[in-house]
């Protein structure tokens, strides 16, 4: 059941997903890792609370980011993994890798984005051995950064994420393909998940070693896990079901949102980042929908794709409305299934339901 990651053991087949701004932080990741998960902290405008985060985002963000990463290894107390997601499309981007590489962070997951420079900033900082991982869509996407990290630094990822269509957040697929998962006709997780093993062959026979495959989007339960675990995976991401949780970083007024939210509540969106998404249809999304969402006035930059002028809003400025429970002008990023969440829990009652679950379906 325990999975080798670059030469740790991760007790646990169960990552959790980095959701941001501010809803996975070093409380929610350390829990998870604390239970033999993998828990990811999310690197997206971390430092959205620190007292100069207006006069000084970028110094706030890294700062914030340092401090989670050593406060959620503290949490964990050895016994899983504590990661961080670090999204591609941000202006803090590599920065963010550098200082979580130096904070001592097991692993680094890249998405919303080709993440091929990823080696060569870990390189940077010779100290660290945490492992590197992309997430992807598709066989051609991990055979892409397989060929390109094989090319340029004779190295293949340690783990890779596949993400779903029914996934949370941005997406890396089309809207018309999200909205089709939405509707009961996802693409098969299954099929993408062969397409994954047969493009990582060649690498895991090249390098002699295992490259283990976490999926994810849309993964309801332990017993889901286990079939696609039989099918080859490593195990499954969640990330939805950790936001009712008492550890969960977000406000209680976030998560009694999403408590509250039935099925067809969620809608796919338009994101700045230039992917779709998948978000709780709050009123700034319905502004947004009808043409009257205000313009964006002022700019963060912390995303190195968005024009702000031609922005339908800003997204980091949505994103901290929600973790802070704004219904009027939040962005509530959510995976498809954020309709089943009723009731809260603790990371721990997560995690043990997911594996009895697992060993049910054995």
């Amino acid at each position: 059941m325990a999975v080798n990651i670059k030469g740790k053991l991760l007790p646990l087949p169960i990552l959790q997903g980095g959701m941001g701004i501010g809803v996975s932080l070093d409380r929610l990741a350390g829990a998870v890792a604390a239970c033999g998960g993998m828990g990811t902290i999310s690197t997206a405008v971390g430092g959205f609370a620190e007292p100069d985060f207006t006069s000084d985002p970028r110094g706030a963000n890294l700062r914030a980011l340092a401090r989670q990463v050593r406060r959620a290894k503290e949490l964990a107390h050895g016994a899983g993994l504590v990661a961080i997601n670090a999204m591609v499309a941000t202006s803090q981007y590599a920065d963010s890798v550098r200082t979580a590489l130096k904070a001592g962070v097991d692993a680094v997951v890249c998405g919303a984005g080709l993440p091929k420079d990823l080696p060569a900033i870990a390189r940077e900082v010779p100290e660290s051995d945490a492992a590197l991982a992309p997430v992807v869509s598709s066989g051609r996407a991990a055979g892409l950064i397989c060929r390109l990290w094989d090319r340029h630094y004779e190295t293949a990822p340690d783990f890779v994420v596949l993400e779903g269509p029914l996934a949370g957040g941005h997406l890396g697929f089309s809207k018309e393909e999200a909205r089709e998962a939405q509707a009961g006709r996802p693409v098969s997780l299954s099929a993408l998940l062969q397409d994954v093993l047969n493009a990582l062959a060649p690498f895991r026979d090249k390098y002699q070693r295992d490259i283990p495959v976490f999926v994810a989007g849309g993964v309801k339960d332990g017993a889901e896990m286990a079939r696609y675990m039989r099918e080859g995976a490593a195990g499954a991401q969640f990330a939805t079901r950790f936001i009712a949780t008492e550890e969960c970083d977000a406000s209680d007024a976030y998560k009694q949102r999403l408590l509250d939210a039935r099925p067809e509540d969620v809608a796919i969106v338009q994101s700045p980042v230039g992917m779709p998404g998948r978000a709780l249809r709050s009123p700034l999304i319905q502004r947004v929908e009808t043409g009257t969402q205000p313009a964006v006035e002022r700019c963060m930059k912390c995303l190195s794709v968005c024009d702000w002028k031609t922005a339908p809003y800003c997204i980091s400025k949505a994103l901290i409305a929600a973790v802070r429970g704004d219904w009027e002008n939040g962005l509530f990023f959510c995976g498809a299934g954020a309709g089943s969440v009723n009731a809260r829990s603790t990371v721990g009652e997560q995690m043990e339901q997911i594996m009895n679950e697992w060993r049910a379906a054995q």
